[in-house]
């Protein structure tokens, strides 16, 4: 039996905003909330349209009383039941993540948001204050962190087998933003406008999770960037791409490249980090294996062999058996079972394993806000800024 059900007798109950009809994200969030059996999906708001939202509720087995019209009566609907919701998963288009997550957590309800966390540092902090204040459980879905080997990378640099990290290289190349898409109405054309995006479409979407990915590998923070950011493709205004110069917190120096509108990318986030003993190399799109290349001797190939090969940390978020693959949704589910686990502590008063506390917080995603706000500040005036965050 799982835990949660072991010490409350039911699943935790999960009120979802955001992710209906047409969203990549939505499904990949209710199948990973669900995917261990912890959470059970109760309540749901699904649409900015009310009349879709309770017909997509009612898709996904949601009660009538319980497919809200929107966000806000969602929240103050399932404080008056006595079996109301215990977290929140927010998954909308980014503007609306700050104004949800603050009213979720002044009612008392842990959450799990989407990235970027917010639209601006500012509202980023102000939630991360209010998380520290509260002692809500909050997560960012910088689900990538959640893979074996991002964990088993991690573990190791953690306990000096690269030795002193000295150089942090992150790319994240895509390729279905080569065309104009935005002009056909193909696509999520919100993310092309800046009130609901935010203010650098590339740095929101995929340029928060390789800046995590590097911080989360190394355990370092960013302390200054020199960055390019903008467009591509002609004729488009949103940012496309970015090329950013990073030097990190214990003085190593690295760099960042991403863009959506390469043709013919497919994923291409990655990270090569070195140190002074060597470095390891990973591919999302080859999930399953790391290369661990040495000062002296022969590179190895790191892959998810159970039974005690990897650091703890890295096999409680292994899944499959030796020789099968996982990855992605195995990866989002990780995230979500140690939510599940992070807040049945929270409702006990019982100490969480430690190794279940491993996950994006709501520091990282304010961390991730001042990321974007400095690599824009450094584009414009051209020259380095300091990004540490002020908390």
């Amino acid at each position: 039996m799982n835990p949660v059900f072991q010490t409350l007798g039911r699943r935790l109950r999960l009120g979802v905003v955001g992710g209906g009809p047409g969203s990549f994200i939505g499904p990949v969030h209710r199948r990973a909330a669900t995917f261990d059996d912890r959470f059970e999906v109760v309540a749901g708001v699904l649409s900015s349209d009310p009349g879709r939202s309770q017909a997509a509720a009612a898709d996904l087995g949601i009660a009538a009383d319980r497919a809200y019209s929107d966000w806000r009566a969602l929240l103050d609907g399932e404080r008056a039941r006595d079996d109301g919701i215990d977290a929140v998963a927010i998954m909308t288009p980014n503007h609306l993540h700050y104004p949800v997550a603050d009213r979720a957590l002044d009612m008392g309800y842990d959450v799990i948001c989407d990235k970027p966390l917010t639209l601006t540092a500012t509202e980023a902090v102000a939630l991360a204050r209010k998380v520290r204040d509260t002692g809500l459980v909050f997560v960012v879905t910088f689900n990538y962190s959640q893979y074996p080997l991002v964990r088993q990378a991690r573990a190791m640099v953690g306990a000096g087998e690269l030795g002193d990290i000295l150089q942090i290289h992150l790319t994240y190349v895509q390729g279905h933003n080569a065309t104009l898409v935005e002009a056909d109405g193909k696509g999520s054309t919100w993310r092309f406008d800046a009130d609901k995006a935010g203010a650098s479409l590339i740095l929101g979407d995929i340029g928060s999770h390789a800046h995590h990915l590097g911080a989360y590998v190394s355990g370092l923070e960013l302390d200054a960037v020199m960055a390019d950011v903008g467009a591509s493709v002609p004729g488009r205004t949103a940012d496309d791409y970015a090329a950013i110069l990073l030097r990190w917190s214990n003085g190593a120096r690295g760099t960042l490249w991403v863009t959506n509108a390469a043709a013919g990318g497919e994923h291409g986030l990655g990270f090569r980090i070195f140190g002074a003993k060597g470095g390891l190399e990973w591919q999302q799109e080859q999930p399953n294996t790391m290369l661990h290349r040495r000062l002296e001797g022969f590179p190895e190939l790191v892959t998810r062999r159970l039974h005690g090969a990897l650091h703890p940390s890295a096999e409680r978020a292994t899944r499959t058996e030796i020789g099968h693959p996982e990855g992605y949704q195995e990866a989002f589910a990780n995230l979500y079972a140690d939510a599940a686990e992070a807040i049945l502590a929270r409702h006990t008063g019982r100490s969480a394993n430690p190794l279940a506390l491993d996950f994006p917080t709501v520091l990282d995603g304010a961390r991730g806000m001042r990321f974007i706000e400095a690599a824009l500040e450094s584009s414009r005036r051209k020259c380095w800024v300091d990004c540490r965050l002020a908390f």
